[in-house]
């Protein structure tokens, strides 16, 4: 089998540098990336420069519009469908007199993934959200989950997910993801799995095989043909709940989940931020007189605040470590980061003594955004250097560089993933 990607919401190319970076000949076909209310679409800009433009089958640049207005059987052929999606609201309508299928809420980008599966029918899939998905929304846990397992069974998919903290495996950031994987039950991959369920999360399945397992805990099985069933979608929208743990499989409607901790290995250390910092900071990244400010919004607090209706309550918060410690690997990063906020990281320069805040290169690194050494002094998202595929383009603004970090995803765990799905395609027969 051919070893093709297909890429949506590919912000600044995460899951195609982490494959490329396992294997040359991996090759994605075609990717999609449009931020929408954003007049300059940066992350395209900086996926072209490191990439170039990909053709859809009537030789025209789709890549960066509104994925929803993309005619899925325009995109090429491929073997694997990547995609990082936003954790939103995936409640589905009831659907109108003489429709068929689902109806999910505009803009919810699963069902862009959905269609996408639909209408190409990959063999494999490969998708990351944050891991609070397994748990949303909060009235009814796991319903939205539930519903995403449920449109993969109906379009003939079995799947396997895992939370993972990049931490736990070598990475310079504790961000926690949850990651799916999805297989048809035609593949030769289908037959080749274990029956056990606990064998497949504990040693053979593909995050096993990708994240080994320090220890597994008591398995919550469930079969649950009716809640996944096409026709019932309306109804689980309404009344499915169940306790989704950090690593499950779902197949033909029957799950099995449990609590997953990571094998720990001197491989596996993480990587902390002293490890990762630059030299010769620039005089704009320290934060000088505001040390009062960023002191507040770090601290602990008690705020008596009033609800719209009247009420009193007071509004409390922890205090975060400030300085962050540099001992440690950085916390997960956001989209917001540089700006004046708690989330924000400040450091104690190593050199200066001074507090500062992180550079875009080193949230570049944060996230493995690494480039070779013969490029050395230029950075991922630092589009100020001239590309054949992108020329005379301008350098990308550093608030965007750090928005695009907050967006992406931990590289080298797209690795380590390559790696096992290498194998299983390898495996695999032609045409299949």
């Amino acid at each position: 089998m051919e070893k093709t990607i297909c890429e949506l919401f590919a912000g600044v190319g995460g899951f195609r540098l982490g494959f490329e970076r396992d294997d040359p000949e991996w090759r994605t076909v075609w990717f999609s990336q449009w931020e929408p209310g954003k007049k300059k679409q940066w992350a395209h800009d900086c996926y072209v420069a490191h990439f170039g433009v990909s053709l859809d089958l009537k030789g025209t640049d789709t890549t960066n519009i509104d994925i929803a207005e993309v005619d899925k059987s325009r995109i090429p052929d491929h073997n694997i469908l990547v995609g990082g999606f936003p954790c939103q609201d995936y409640s589905v309508a009831r659907p109108l007199p003489g429709s068929q299928g689902i109806e999910g809420k505009k803009g919810v980008l699963w069902w862009q993934i959905r269609d996408t599966l639909e209408a190409k029918r990959p063999a494999f899939g490969l998708f990351e959200n944050v891991d609070r998905l397994l748990k949303s929304p909060a009235s009814q846990r796991g319903r939205d989950f539930g519903i995403i397992l449920a449109c993969l069974d109906s379009l003939g998919y079995s799947a396997e997910w895992r939370v993972v903290n990049a931490a736990d495996y070598g990475a310079a950031q504790r961000r926690r993801r949850v990651f799916l994987f999805a297989w048809k039950n035609s593949t030769s991959y289908a037959d080749r799995l274990p029956k056990d369920a606990e064998d497949i999360l504990a040693q053979h399945g593909f995050f096993a095989r990708a994240f080994p397992v320090g220890e597994l805990g008591e398995l919550s099985t469930s079969v649950m043909q009716h809640a996944l069933s096409p026709n019932d979608f309306f109804e689980m929208s309404r009344t499915f709940a169940f306790a989704f743990e950090s690593a499950g499989i779902m197949r033909h409607g029957e799950v099995a989940t449990a609590y997953a901790e990571p094998q720990k290995r001197p491989s596996f250390a993480p990587i902390s931020l002293s490890r990762i910092l630059e030299h010769n900071v620039p005089e704009r990244f320290y934060i000088g007189e505001d040390d009062a400010k960023w002191r507040h919004l770090k601290g602990a607090k008690k705020i008596e605040r009033t609800a719209k209706n009247g009420h009193k309550y007071v509004f409390s918060e922890g205090a975060i470590a400030y300085p962050d410690p540099i001992d440690l690997p950085a916390r997960t990063m956001l989209t917001s980061e540089s700006s004046l906020n708690r989330s924000t990281h400040v450091i104690l320069d190593p050199t200066t003594k001074r507090l500062r805040l992180l550079t875009p290169t080193e949230a570049d690194r944060i996230q493995g955004f690494v480039l070779p050494s013969e490029t050395l002094g230029k950075e991922w998202t630092d589009l100020g250097w001239t590309d054949a595929h992108l020329p005379g383009h301008q350098a990308m603004p550093e608030k965007f560089r750090y928005f695009c970090m907050g967006n992406a995803l931990v590289v080298p765990m797209i690795t380590r993933m390559a790696s096992v799905l290498r194998h299983i395609v390898e495996e695999e027969p032609e045409g299949m």
